[in-house]
């Protein structure tokens, strides 16, 4: 009987307790340092169950059972969180949940489209926001193999054996590429060449990327697109980092820096980065090495100090020395300049300042400054390019906001640049002595961006720059957003550039030794045209986070200055175009991010570039742009595991582009389609620590037959009918992709917080 009635006790306890288990609640409130969020989704995949916030943050999920339940809040802007609410025998539990803005894909605020802070979302002009998270996904040395992630941007080898190079917007080459650091047009002539390699990641806070013309704002060079490096905020930085990274090449990189008050106004950050690669390898067996050998080292040091109206002013320099030589296995550098074993070798110095200071006042008025100096050393082959640069710039622009509707701006600009070296670029009309560029490029600009109404903005800006040789220079634009809700933002523009002549810029190929540089008339300023639209959709669905951005872009260059292979293969000709060129496309990037913990960035772009000139002939002939591949994209999956393992897989893929080839070349006149695909896994640990390691070219793609007559670096056998009956010579110029294959990778990470 004792025994019947303790089951019986223990059945209706148990069938009570499941029961009332299915009664139990979990409630709670959402909100972030500015306070309540509201339709925030609070979800709880094993159950399927989801709540959304009110307008007050609260929300409650019903029926459920006792012990512990896993909760998941994914929200666009924030940190994801992934917690546990334990249901004890009340069954009633309530939490408090506070989200962190997450500096991600796509950042809250941007400078770059209109030279202020202002929300993403709000601004008139499409910016692009990409933050060292998204590069951390596929680790690399420098900014310029780092926005090879970037849809639309395509960092472009430029010669096989020295591994330079220069970044395409849009299939436009390197010169059309203004790179800004902290809006500051540091990167130009020299630098646009052999400065990007020594930008380290350590020191970028984010990137930021304006695509067609903004010379209404940042005047020459602005002509294809704009990308802005913004380092590290001292007073925002970790007090100390550090990433060190071995591939299985034999790469080695160490990134490091710290940061420290000086009193309660003043913070520093101070950052060094080494770069060294001294293992020559040659996987296609044509004596050349694949991969420049490289010692390159980068110190940089920025201060922020806190100024009146919560203003702050800030001072940042840089110096990078780089010693880079790529050419034949057995080259040492007692061989530098002679003809006897080839080699192509780097030597570069490069100091660079960068301030900004708001005036004491009242209204908001900056003052900003730049300077940097470039030495250049090199040697390629037996010709020697000897080079100094000195680039300086100022500018002060007014910030207004007027009857809360219209936002002016107002400023002027004063940028002078000196250029020497010892090419026909800088050489007198007698040939008989050096002539130095200095070119002093005044401006002023205004911009207005008036709120029609909550859902319509509208932007008018003019610049206008007197340069000595072109005169009077003239860059308007417009740009319309209409934005029926946060779901859904349409932008128009519609703008002009402009770029002064710098031949030096105009094509690498004019230094390797293997063609002869011909100027055939006085060179004028080129000037473009574009037109912009852009659709961003953003969809807060129960089972992913999803936006969109799609952008149908349009541009009309007049005057470009073309280098003209096809006339003389020793020769590249130098003129403005007889005729136009247009570059014009669509593009699309999504950014999707699951409720279970795996999040997609991919974008694919179209483009359609190529020029329309006369020949000799007096015609009109259609000649498809060098290096723009029609078909492109870039993709990056990242699915989080537990206990801190994360795995990503990057890449980008490249279709069919036309490459520089010589008269009857026997290499093929297009690229074939390619991928290059990396995968990383990474594991967290306590106290700041991170563990990464995975493959780079995980398909071990390299073009073929890059160089030609690798044997004859010199051209002294090319007057062999025998031979060599079509007359070829050493030509370094046919490149599409690196010729690194596979490799491995490891590296640590360290993060001292706040």
């Amino acid at each position: 009987m004792t025994t019947l009635r303790t089951l019986t006790i223990f059945l209706l306890i148990v069938t009570y307790s499941g029961s009332y288990a299915q009664n139990g609640s979990i409630t709670g409130t959402v909100g972030d340092r500015s306070g309540p969020l509201k339709n925030i989704s609070v979800s709880m995949p094993s159950l399927a169950k989801i709540a959304y916030t009110d307008s007050l943050g609260n929300f409650s999920i019903d029926n459920l059972s006792s012990g512990e339940q896993a909760i998941t809040i994914i929200a666009n802007g924030y940190k994801r969180i992934d917690t546990t609410v334990l249901l004890d025998l009340s069954n009633q539990a309530h939490i408090n949940l506070l989200l962190t803005k997450e500096v991600s894909f796509i950042e809250d605020v941007v400078i770059t489209g209109t030279m202020k802070e202002v929300s993403r979302l709000e601004s008139s002009i499409p910016v692009e926001v990409y933050t060292q998270k998204l590069f951390q996904k596929n680790p690399t040395p420098n900014l310029f193999e780092s926005v090879g992630m970037i849809n639309g941007v395509k960092p472009q080898l430029n010669c096989s054996v020295c591994n330079t190079g220069d970044i395409h917007i849009n299939g436009m080459e390197g010169p059309y590429t203004m790179i800004l650091i902290d809006g500051m047009p540091i990167v130009s002539a020299l630098s646009s060449v052999y400065g990007l390699s020594g930008i380290p990641n350590s020191i970028i806070d984010r990137m930021e990327v304006v695509k067609g013309p903004a010379s209404s704002l940042y005047g020459s060079d602005a002509m294809g697109g704009i990308i802005n490096v913004i380092t590290k905020d001292p007073k925002l930085a970790p007090v100390f980092s550090s990433d060190m990274m071995l591939t299985t090449w034999g790469e080695f990189n160490i990134d490091a820096a710290a940061k420290w008050n000086a009193g309660k106004k003043t913070s520093a950050l101070a950052s060094i980065n080494y770069f060294n690669y001294q293992n020559p390898i040659d996987k296609n067996k044509d004596g050349f090495t694949d991969v420049t050998l490289q010692n390159r080292f980068t110190f940089f040091n920025k201060w922020s100090i806190a100024q009146r109206y919560q203003r702050k002013a800030s001072i940042a320099a840089r110096y990078v020395f780089e010693d880079r030589w790529g050419g034949q296995l057995n080259w040492s550098k007692e061989w530098r300049g002679t003809d006897s074993i080839y080699g192509e070798s780097i030597y570069t110095h490069r100091i660079e300042l960068i301030g900004l200071y708001p005036l004491p006042v009242k209204e908001n008025v900056t003052l900003q400054f730049s300077y940097n100096w470039h030495n250049q050393n090199s040697y390629y082959g037996i010709t020697p390019f000897m080079a100094k640069q000195h680039v300086g710039f100022v500018q002060m622009f007014w910030d207004k906001t007027i009857f809360k509707k219209h936002a002016l701006l107002l400023g002027a600009a004063f940028r002078f640049t000196y250029y020497d070296d010892n090419t026909l670029a800088t050489t007198a009309n007698s040939g008989q002595s050096n002539n130095p560029l200095t070119t002093p490029l005044p401006g002023i600009f205004i911009q207005e961006e008036w709120s029609l109404h909550l859902m319509h903005k509208l932007l008018l800006g003019y610049r206008f720059d007197y340069d000595v040789t072109h005169k009077a220079i003239h860059s308007p634009r417009i740009a319309y957003k209409f934005s029926p809700s946060k779901k859904h933002t349409f932008r128009l523009s519609f703008g002009t550039g402009f770029r002064v002549v710098n031949l030096f810029t105009e094509d690498h190929a004019a230094l390797t030794g293997s063609r002869n540089v011909v100027i055939a008339e006085k060179l004028n300023p080129e000037r473009s045209y574009n037109g912009n639209l852009n659709y961003v959709l953003r969809i807060p669905a129960k089972a992913v986070l999803l936006t969109a951005d799609f952008t149908g872009f349009y541009s009309y260059f007049t005057n470009k200055i073309i280098g003209d292979y096809d006339s003389d293969p020793n020769k590249i000709i130098f003129s403005n175009i007889h005729g136009h060129a247009v570059s014009r496309g669509i593009s699309l990037n999504i950014e999707a991010t699951f409720q279970f913990p795996l999040k997609v960035i991919a974008g694919i772009t179209y483009m359609d570039v190529y020029q329309n000139r006369k020949d000799s002939m007096g015609n009109m002939r259609k000649i498809v742009q060098t290096h723009a591949p029609k078909w492109s994209g870039t993709f990056a999956v990242s699915y989080t595991l537990p206990k801190g393992f994360a795995i990503d897989v990057t890449g980008q893929w490249n279709g069919p582009m036309r490459l520089p080839i010589l008269a009857n070349d026997y290499r093929p006149s297009y690229s074939p389609w390619f991928c290059i695909v990396n995968l990383q896994v990474s594991k967290k640990f306590n106290y700041g620590f991170e563990l990464y390691g995975g493959i780079k070219n995980l398909f071990n793609f390299r073009p073929k037959n890059p160089i030609m007559r690798a044997f004859d670096p010199f051209d002294k056998q090319v007057d062999d009918p025998i031979n060599n009956p079509n007359g070829y010579t050493f030509d370094t110029n046919y490149n599409y992709a690196s010729m690194q294959g596979v490799r491995g990778f490891l590296g640590l990470r360290y993060t001292l917080p706040k």
